[in-house]
């Protein structure tokens, strides 16, 4: 692509005490092979040297702006208030998690895919994925998408999710935003949850498609402080599949595909909060599920936790062979 003819790619940093990995993360943006774009760094009221690197890396390139949170604010305000600092003539949006990094040719490879394909509104990719020395934790994500498909129409893929087919929208990390489906929004990222990057894809592919680069173009590191961490603790993401599900499924979804779809995922959650209640999860645990439910219009329900207990117990009990195996899994995974 031609230097001078390049569009403009605001990349954008929410950054937390950032200090281990946001020199890297910086780093990983300057030695893009794209040249024309902005970063914007927004620190979300450190306490480490967050805001220290960020302005030193001001000082040597004036692409780089960053605001300076004057109060600490939730995750998910801190990306929205990012999105809402990107130039007026940008034409797409990068996120960067501050512990994450861009490989050199992510900017110039998802924005091609873009330019050549003027209905595409969000471009994925292939992400590495991993941390620390134990090779087990390393993997490729988000190839669920036969090659070499590169561009597929948003409501036909919001469908496929939504009905548990593959999952393509990846992290922020691994996504590119054309730039006018976030100005003039007060709240890219729809609601407040740590899923809400998920809610925004299906959003803006009610009237966009969405692009594929079949190449690994960014590093998600995984750590132990990560918000995917808390989330996965949590199992936030069963709930945000049902909001997402409730929110946009009768835009790409017959009302029958939608009913079973929602019956499924309610059994799954109850499923899981059966599991949960064996194994005593604690208070915020259960105000968290208690609240998500009241959100979809689908109140705790204990006799049907109960129910689904009692059913494990009978398997379990007229199923001596899988009962042993499973106390013989969970053994094994403690040890290890």
């Amino acid at each position: 692509m031609d230097v001078h003819k390049q569009p403009l790619v605001s990349v954008v940093t929410p950054v937390y005490n950032g200090d281990p990995y946001l020199a890297e993360c910086i780093e990983s943006v300057l030695t893009q092979t794209y040249s024309n774009w902005e970063f914007i760094i927004v620190n979300n009221y450190s306490t480490d040297r967050t805001l220290e690197i960020a302005l030193e890396y001001a000082k040597k390139d004036n692409r780089i702006r960053v605001h300076n949170n004057r109060d600490f604010v939730g995750v998910i305000a801190n990306h929205n208030l990012a999105f809402g600092l990107i130039a007026a003539d940008s034409k797409y949006c990068k996120v960067v998690s501050a512990d994450d990094w861009l490989f050199p040719e992510c900017l110039t490879k998802m924005v091609s895919l873009a330019e050549a394909n003027l209905s595409v509104g969000i471009v994925g990719s292939y992400q590495l994925s991993g941390g620390g020395s134990n090779w087990r934790q390393w993997r490729v994500r988000w190839a669920e998408l036969p090659y070499p498909s590169t561009v597929i129409p948003g409501r036909e893929l919001c469908r496929l999710q939504l009905l548990g087919g593959p999952y393509v929208f990846g992290t922020p990390t691994s996504t590119l935003y054309r730039s006018n489906l976030i100005k003039g929004r007060d709240f890219f990222y729809p609601n407040s949850t740590p899923e809400a990057d998920t809610s925004a894809c299906y959003k803006c592919l009610q009237d966009t498609d969405f692009g594929f680069v079949h190449q690994v173009l960014s590093y998600e590191r995984v750590h132990d402080n990560t918000i995917s961490r808390s989330a996965k603790d949590l199992n936030a993401y069963l709930p945000s599949k049902i909001n997402d599900l409730l929110a946009y499924g009768s835009s790409c979804m017959t009302h029958l595909e939608a009913e079973r779809r929602l019956k499924e995922l309610l059994d799954e959650y109850y499923r899981f909060l059966a599991i949960s209640a064996v194994n005593l999860r604690g208070k915020v645990f259960w105000n968290y599920h208690k609240s998500r439910l009241r959100e979809f219009g689908y109140p705790f329900d204990r006799l049907k936790i109960c129910k689904v207990i009692s059913i494990k117990l009978i398997d379990l009990l007229f199923n001596p062979k899988a009962t042993i195996e499973i106390l013989l899994k969970r053994v094994n995974a403690r040890q290890a």
